[in-house]
């Protein structure tokens, strides 16, 4: 069954197979997660949204139609909501669970100094992308972390390849901006 393509496994998996589900999710959790965990922040809730994200395209596989994009924008969507859900839900509250921070300690034969400086890199860059508006922090996590095309990312996103590079070119400006003022700050 691996090696039917989406389409076919679509069909499958919308017909009951629980198996054509399973390769669905198998091809596409680790992009569904690395996406949510980079909006998030949180491996904790990275795991429990992509649990539900999953679960939901599960329980709605009968509802796809292809319309002449990748299924991965079907389950970025529900992603996107799930997330947007959870920050709307998180506003007022904020945890930082203590496991979150445990990979800086995970890097076989990393020196633990090396390996919270690059963990405290990654966190302070987390937070400056969760400043950006939904749009731009999904562009930046599709082009950088998923490594998607700029076709991929307007398919995706529903947008022109066109639209794409614009909001592309001012992210990044104010991505340099922000870290910019960043810099500035703690050096004062």
């Amino acid at each position: 069954m691996e090696e039917l393509s989406d389409t076919e496994v679509i069909s499958l998996a919308s017909e009951g197979s629980q198996e054509a589900f399973s390769v669905l999710y198998q091809r596409y959790v680790k992009r569904i997660y690395n996406y949510i965990y980079y909006r998030t922040g949180s491996v904790h809730d990275a795991e429990d949204l992509t649990e539900k994200v999953f679960f939901r395209a599960m329980n709605h596989i009968h509802n796809y139609r292809n319309r002449g994009l990748p299924f991965s924008a079907w389950l970025y969507r529900i992603a996107h909501n799930l997330v947007a859900n959870w920050h709307r839900d998180n506003k007022r509250r904020k945890e930082v669970p203590l496991e979150d921070h445990a990979y800086t300690i995970r890097h076989g034969g990393e020196h633990p100094e090396s390996a919270l400086v690059k963990g405290q890199e990654i966190e302070h860059l987390i937070k400056v992308l969760q400043k950006l508006p939904e749009d731009r922090q999904t562009l930046i996590i599709l082009k950088f972390v998923e490594r998607l095309s700029n076709e991929e990312i307007a398919q995706i996103m529903g947008r022109s390849e066109g639209a794409i590079k614009s909001l592309y070119h001012r992210t990044l400006i104010a991505l340099r901006d922000e870290l910019d003022l960043q810099i500035k700050e703690r050096e004062e």
